[in-house]
């Protein structure tokens, strides 16, 4: 058993609301469920389809840090997970714009650069968007939502990046529980 001084086998875990990744998906999803309110008809399946897209990247990355305690396969997969729901809902947002021949916004257009200097600050909620999202037409409130989408998946693929690494590094539950059952052993026999 593991002292105070002494860390156990599972690795403290689960604080993603501390995670940047998740901040920008919860704006991300905070916008997308007004969007679709705004501008989608009602009955329109492209809004289900949206809003559990927008769900599913949250809610995965909350998931996959709540189970990185005991299972970092877990975790990368439901990071991974929510990666590929945000590129879904990437898509649904420019094939909005296409098909309405609305304009995309260029990467390094001074709109985008507005909008990723406006979602760069920690901690950031929809509040910093929500003047932006409620009075702007569609085009503006789905380019503002792409640039949020391509921070968060940024974090995203970074994270991911990461937790590659730890778990080469640190391996999963399995080889720590072995260490510390070792380390025990070997405690146990010196003092004898």
């Amino acid at each position: 058993m593991a002292t105070a001084d002494e860390p156990g086998f599972i690795p403290p875990y689960g604080n993603y609301q501390e995670l940047l990744s998740y901040q920008k998906a919860e704006v991300v999803y905070d916008l997308t469920y007004r969007f679709c309110q705004r501008f989608l008809n009602r009955g329109d399946r492209t809004i289900d389809q949206m809003v559990q897209a927008a769900r599913s990247g949250k809610q995965n990355i909350a998931e996959g840090s709540k189970a990185s305690g005991t299972s970092k396969e877990m975790e990368i997969k439901l990071t991974n997970v929510a990666r590929a729901s945000l590129e879904e809902l990437l898509v649904d947002y420019r094939d909005y714009l296409r098909v309405r021949d609305l304009r995309l916004w260029e990467k390094d257009s001074k709109q985008a650069v507005f909008v990723r200097k406006l979602g760069i600050e920690p901690h950031v909620t929809y509040e910093a968007f929500r003047a932006f999202c409620e009075t702007r037409p569609a085009e503006v409130v789905a380019n503002i939502a792409i640039c949020l989408i391509h921070q968060a998946n940024y974090l995203l693929d970074r994270q991911i990046r990461q937790l590659e690494q730890d778990f080469v590094k640190q391996g999963g539950i399995r080889e720590r529980m072995t260490r510390a059952r070792l380390q025990y052993r070997n405690r146990t026999n010196e003092s004898q």
